[in-house]
């Protein structure tokens, strides 16, 4: 009787339903009676399309949930989470990397970091760069030839205002083969990391360095800030040469030398580029090795802070075949085309 009256009171109520609902009810009824046709003993056999279409079905009309006679709703809602999980795994899925190195490239790489064995990956990075091949840092990194060593270390900048009109100088000591002391003079600008004056000398005194000031800057108004350590040789004639040029003497506190970074970064490349791997002869010698740097750092040697260009400006070539040019007696190399 409880039968009786639940079936006409359905009846009653899929009159008032739309045809779309009453659609989907039938479809989950149909699909229910295909899978009991299948007829196997034991569990239920429902393959991925059974559950599809049910979790599908049951999506779209909640109300169809009542019309699962040999499931049940949470079974379906269980489905329904394990195919969200299974789509956004496959969206999720590893694509194809990034695309292979060519193998003239890759022993290109090689042969540069065997060439140089004072350069890093950033600096083949910025030679490569020059030379039209677009390959990512890290990818030089990997091609590399492998050796022992410290890494290539960067640097960071302290001043930032007004750089175009910054200059910084320091004094260094070169040993010579006869364990004579002699003395290196470095002004640079800090707008570019360019060298602006090298001088040597084996005796460092004010007059002298105030003669090579008037000689940097005496006809090329273009420093208005002076950075410098305290060392003694900065008596009092040279501080009066540096005011009457008009420039702003700045000495750095005692026992900073971090307030001179880039000058004592630049003097460290210049013995681990260039001092270090030679015997100074003397004087004149010495002269011609700074020079000779002085060239390739401002117009060959690429730079990190200078998004890998030179301090002035290195055009980049694309078309020709590459060749290699030493550079200080091959302890480095320049890369063009031709």
């Amino acid at each position: 009787m409880l039968g009786l009256i639940k079936l006409i009171f359905g009846l009653v109520l899929d009159l008032i339903r739309s045809r779309a609902a009453l659609e989907a009810e039938v479809l989950v009824l149909r699909h229910q009676i295909i899978v009991l046709r299948r007829g196997r003993v034991g569990r239920l056999p429902f393959s991925a399309v059974d559950r599809s279409i049910l979790v599908w079905v049951c999506s779209l009309f909640p109300n169809t949930s009542d019309a699962l006679a040999i499931i049940r709703p949470e079974t379906v809602m269980r489905w329904h989470r394990a195919g969200f999980r299974s789509y956004w795994r496959w969206k999720s899925r590893r694509r194809p990397g990034r695309p292979a190195v060519l193998d003239e490239i890759r022993q290109l790489i090689r042969d540069m970091s065997i060439a140089n064995p004072l350069w890093g990956a950033p600096r083949i990075h910025g030679e490569l760069l020059k030379l039209g091949i677009d390959v990512g840092q890290t990818s030089v990194a990997k091609y590399m030839a492998r050796r022992k060593g410290p890494p290539s270390q960067g640097w960071k900048t302290f001043l930032h205002n007004h750089a175009d009109g910054i200059a910084a100088m320091d004094l260094f000591v070169v040993p010579t083969v006869s364990f004579r002391l002699l003395y290196g003079l470095l002004i640079m600008g800090h707008s570019r990391r360019r060298i602006l004056w090298l001088a040597v000398t084996a005796h460092p005194t004010a007059e002298w360095l105030a003669n090579q000031l008037t000689q940097a800057f005496a006809w090329e108004r273009t420093l208005d800030h002076l950075i410098r350590d305290r060392d003694a040789c900065y008596g009092s004639l040279f501080v009066r040469r540096v005011q009457s040029l008009g420039i702003r003497d700045h000495p750095t506190s005692p026992r900073s030398p971090w307030q001179n970074g880039y000058a004592e970064r630049l003097i460290g490349s210049i013995r681990r580029e260039c001092l270090d791997h030679v015997v100074v002869f003397g004087e004149q010698h010495l002269r011609h090795l700074l020079l000779s740097y002085m060239d390739y750092y401002n117009t060959i040697r690429t730079h990190l802070s200078l998004s890998k260009d030179a301090p002035i400006l290195r055009p980049v070539h694309g078309v020709g075949r590459i060749q290699q040019r030493p550079v200080l007696g091959g302890l480095h190399h320049q890369y063009v085309r031709i």
